[in-house]
């Protein structure tokens, strides 16, 4: 018989043998069968203690799911109110009158941008669009804006402030004028 042929009887032969316990020492089929049978049991007994251990976890997971939306719905139901709704004095707007009270000429500066910051989120917040203060003045109706004309001219000093810099001598009675025309527009919208 030539070296290059493969005797593939012999290999079934063997295999034979083998599952029927009669091959090197090897255990017979039925031994064979009863080992695979218990290491299945073992098997078996695993995945169902991983499976009470998984839905353990699943049903602990979901009772502290629960329990973080009761308190997010109780947290996200209180409403928080800001001083302006309260109608209390904002913190914003004392801040800008304690620099509008202030003796030198750079904090009535500071106030007057402030309160330019401020009359711009007021009209955002009341649905005026623009890129600017200017552009939401001029989307703004007088009928509906009865102070549309102080929020002009307070809008025309803070654009001097802005524009001039140091070079804009801003006095103390129109600063102190600028601020009352900025609180006349926001006491107009309840801001102050």
């Amino acid at each position: 018989m030539p070296a290059t042929q493969i005797n593939v009887e012999y290999w079934f032969r063997l295999l034979y043998e083998c599952l029927y316990g009669t091959c090197y020492n090897s255990v017979d089929f039925v031994t064979f069968v009863a080992l695979l049978e218990r290491f299945w049991f073992w098997i078996v007994i695993v995945g169902y203690a991983l499976s009470v251990l998984g839905l353990c976890v699943i049903v602990y997971t979901i009772m502290r799911l629960f329990n973080l939306r009761k308190r997010e719905e109780l947290f996200y139901s209180t409403l928080l109110l800001s001083p302006e709704s309260k109608g209390g004095v904002s913190s914003r707007w004392q801040h800008i009158e304690s620099l509008a009270g202030g003796t030198s000429m750079s904090e009535w500066r500071e106030a007057i941008i402030e309160a330019d910051i401020m009359l711009d989120d007021m009209l955002t917040k009341d649905g005026y669009v623009g890129a600017g203060v200017g552009e939401k003045l001029k989307a703004a109706d007088p009928e509906n804006f009865h102070t549309l004309q102080d929020a002009w001219e307070v809008h025309k000093v803070r654009n001097q402030i802005a524009h001039e810099g140091s070079a804009f001598n801003l006095s103390e009675p129109l600063a102190r004028r600028t601020i009352a025309r900025y609180a006349n527009v926001f006491r107009e919208f309840k801001i102050i």
